[in-house]
């Protein structure tokens, strides 16, 4: 029982001079693919043409040609090709010459004493789909490169073995100042204070025993000019050029803290002021509360008004003094500049 042929409509591109290989190869196409589209020329600079406003799935490409042949005829045709397959085959049995031609950037090398049905369509499909691989490959390490490059946040990729920059964005060699190659020579350890390295240290060994998992951490980052930020990072595993590495995106939260403990000293000014309001300003309130009724009490001698009077005065001039100090805890100037800081 015969397998069942292939549906897809492949676009083929035979590049062959000689009418009975071309009929021989058309033939074992058809073997397994039920509608495959054929297109044939002989030359090239027939092929030229053809290319130029066509686009296929696969080239077949004999390697000798009236007006070309060879290495010349290889690069001339993946030049021509835009990305689209290069199948080559021969009459001559050179091995060396096939793995040179590999390295031009042909898909495979087949011996046309070989060919069957079955390894002429197993190199088509490998090549197609080899082909979409590769491309998807490219297109997503572009899109990675437009992510990282042009992300306004300072982002890098770090060995985790020896924590080694590998890469480095556009916005870090911005904000922290270094060259792009003056990072590509250094290590984390270089943009960590002194005192923070057993830090480091114990959060990369915390990393590492929890390999593929994402981490965050807030840290502290000397730029080069020594200034220090407080730094949020996000760490997430990548497989970068062979070897696993850490791909880091930072974000400076110095204001951020900044504004946070300027609201902590404000709320601890806050306290004070409520803790005085309702200890030390209800005493001279309550001295002066008790004293009124007696001056106007008409038993009580006039020196004892006076006396009664004085103990008022006191008690008025000490209330002075607590929202003196009340004033003092509750600086316009503090309160607009935390406003400024909040807008």
């Amino acid at each position: 029982m015969s397998l069942a042929k292939d549906q897809t409509g492949y676009r083929i591109l035979i590049i062959e001079d000689n009418p009975g290989d071309f009929i021989l190869v058309e033939d074992l196409l058809f073997e397994q693919i039920e509608s495959p589209e054929i297109n044939r020329v002989t030359t090239c600079s027939d092929a030229a043409n053809v290319l130029a406003d066509n686009k296929y799935d696969v080239i077949l490409l004999d390697l000798s040609l009236p007006d070309k042949t060879g290495a010349p005829l290889i690069t001339e045709i993946i030049g021509l090709s835009k990305g689209t397959p290069v199948i080559v085959f021969t009459g001559y049995a050179d091995f060396s010459f096939g793995i040179k031609s590999l390295s031009l950037g042909i898909s495979d090398y087949i011996l046309k004493d070989d060919l069957t049905s079955m390894t002429l369509y197993k190199s088509i499909t490998y090549s197609i789909e080899r082909k979409k691989i590769i491309s998807d490959s490219e297109q997503s390490e572009q899109r990675y490169s437009e992510l990282f490059n042009f992300s306004p946040q300072p982002m890098w990729v770090v060995d985790v073995a020896t924590l080694r920059f590998l890469d480095v964005n556009r916005a870090m060699v911005n904000d922290y100042g270094y060259s792009r190659e003056e990072l590509l020579s250094m290590t984390l350890r270089d943009i960590r204070p002194a005192e923070d390295i057993p830090d480091l240290e114990r959060n990369i060994e915390r990393d590492q025993q929890n390999p593929g998992d994402y981490s965050h951490h807030v840290v502290i980052h000397r730029l080069k000019d020594g200034r220090l930020r407080n730094v949020d990072i996000r760490v997430a595993p990548v497989w970068y050029k062979g070897k696993w590495a850490n791909i880091v995106t930072a974000t400076d939260i110095t204001e951020r803290l900044e504004y946070v403990q300027a609201i902590e000293r404000q709320n601890t000014r806050l306290k004070e002021i409520s803790w005085i309001q309702s200890h030390i300003v209800r005493a001279p309130m309550s001295r002066i509360m008790g004293l009124v009724p007696l001056v106007s009490n008409p038993n009580e001698s006039e020196e004892e008004k006076r006396l009664i009077l004085d103990y008022i005065l006191k008690s008025v001039f000490e209330l002075d003094e607590i929202v003196k100090n009340i004033t003092d805890k509750s600086r316009v100037e503090d309160f607009q500049a935390l406003l400024a800081k909040t807008e």
